[in-house]
């Protein structure tokens, strides 16, 4: 069933996304990691903007945001258009560390559709693309 076959691709993907990390010496999550990027190509983006690109709950997001914040990857500020509402951006030591994990990220992504040829990894991508733009609407 796909559904199964999901789980066991995500439990992959997990795994070896960890293990890499830890390799490298970094102690990221794959969202974190997710949210880094995003940061990094939309500095001053709210935590509710965060959420809907990476497609996480807004709970989710501050705890993400916190531990980045602590981590001293992230800082918040306020942000002039709504001051009820904190801008994200990337702090030098975050702008450092998602230069350094991209390509390590890149290049393990082959790593987690091993099994598959460079032209089944391709087609394997657009078609999850397609599945999950489902969600997009």
């Amino acid at each position: 069933m796909p559904g199964h076959l999901i789980r066991r691709l995500n439990q992959r993907s997990t795994a070896v996304f960890q293990d890499r990390m830890k390799s490298t010496g970094y102690d990221l999550t794959s969202v974190q990691f997710a949210a880094l990027d995003l940061l990094r190509r939309n500095p001053g983006i709210d935590q509710a903007g965060l959420a809907s690109a990476i497609a996480y709950d807004r709970a989710t997001i501050g705890e993400v945001v916190k531990r980045l914040e602590q981590k001293g990857l992230v800082e918040r500020t306020v942000n002039e258009q709504d001051r009820r509402a904190r801008a994200l951006h990337l702090t030098m030591n975050g702008q450092d560390v998602i230069g350094r994990l991209r390509p390590v990220v890149h290049h393990l992504q082959a790593d987690i559709l091993g099994n598959l040829t460079d032209e089944e990894r391709a087609q394997f991508t657009t078609l999850a693309r397609k599945a999950v733009a489902l969600d997009d609407d």
